[in-house]
């Protein structure tokens, strides 16, 4: 899943794709490099963010929409906003990518039922304003994994098709680094849900301490993450996950090649890679 965001502040690539048809080439370039789904967002959900209007949302979102999907693109809707996802499916977007799992418009459920297509529930607990304030647990994996599981119960209850749900583990999002490294640990207890699983590791925060140049300091600035990005892409790819989100296309495929390259040559014993 490639990244396309259409906002002036996102966290590594703000203000780059606010132009809709740079944004459109640049998620046919993902499409190029290897990204089998294109997930257009116009609301920055980095920390601290504040949000948007209604009408701004739409106005950077739907000519985007609607341009990769004119092009056979496969597109995905980052958005919180049942009347945004709602258009955007109207203009050809396939999946909804709701970072709040619904807690944030009480419409969202309505709309995804009704629609019909996939959609993404991540575990969240609040705003980007002061989401870093609620990075509180105990046992991390137990807790998320718990709260997901509540929260899905009740988009089923209001008319979703448990068919229809893909979970996020949210990383980043009112987490801490030892957080995010503990949920990574901690995929397996995902699966048991029984539904795909996305993740989406790009360029945050807790990578920000791995890459090995020290004249960027630390933490790195995001987009010296693409590296490490492919290697938990990779990892995420060998414990089962259905998809990774990521900005830098094709090192993430090409590492998630190599995982299944490998479990190839592991599960029939053969010698000869193609």
């Amino acid at each position: 899943m490639g990244i396309v965001n259409v906002t002036p502040d996102s966290f590594s690539d703000g203000g780059l794709r606010l132009d809709a048809d740079r944004a459109v080439a640049h998620g046919l370039a993902l499409v190029g490099h290897g990204a089998d789904i294109v997930d257009v967002g116009g609301e920055s959900t980095r920390p601290g963010a504040v949000r948007i209007t209604r009408e701004e949302e739409l106005r950077r979102v739907l000519p985007v929409v609607r341009g990769l999907a004119e092009e056979g693109v496969l597109v995905s809707v980052d958005t919180m906003r049942a009347d945004v996802a709602e258009a955007a499916v109207g203009a050809g977007a396939r999946i909804i990518n709701d970072v709040s799992g619904g807690r944030a418009d009480p419409g969202m459920v309505k709309v995804a039922a009704r629609t019909g297509v996939p959609y993404v529930v991540m575990h969240w607990r609040g705003q980007s304003a002061g989401m870093d304030g609620l990075a509180t647990y105990g046992d991390m994996v137990r807790e998320v994994v718990g709260e997901m599981e509540r929260q899905m119960e009740t988009m089923i209850a209001g008319g979703i098709d448990p068919a229809q749900l893909i979970v996020d583990p949210g990383l980043g999002f009112a987490k801490s680094r030892a957080g995010d490294w503990a949920l990574l640990a901690g995929l397996d207890a995902w699966h048991h849900l029984g539904h795909p699983v996305l993740v989406a590791a790009s360029r945050k925060r807790f990578l920000g301490t791995l890459p090995a140049d020290p004249a960027m300091g630390e933490p790195c600035p995001p987009r010296a993450g693409d590296a490490a990005t492919a290697a938990v892409s990779a990892i995420a790819a060998s414990q089962g996950a259905w998809a990774v989100r990521v900005h830098k296309v094709r090192a993430t495929a090409d590492a998630v090649r190599v995982e299944a390259a490998l479990r190839t040559v592991e599960a029939t014993g053969s010698r000869s890679v193609r």
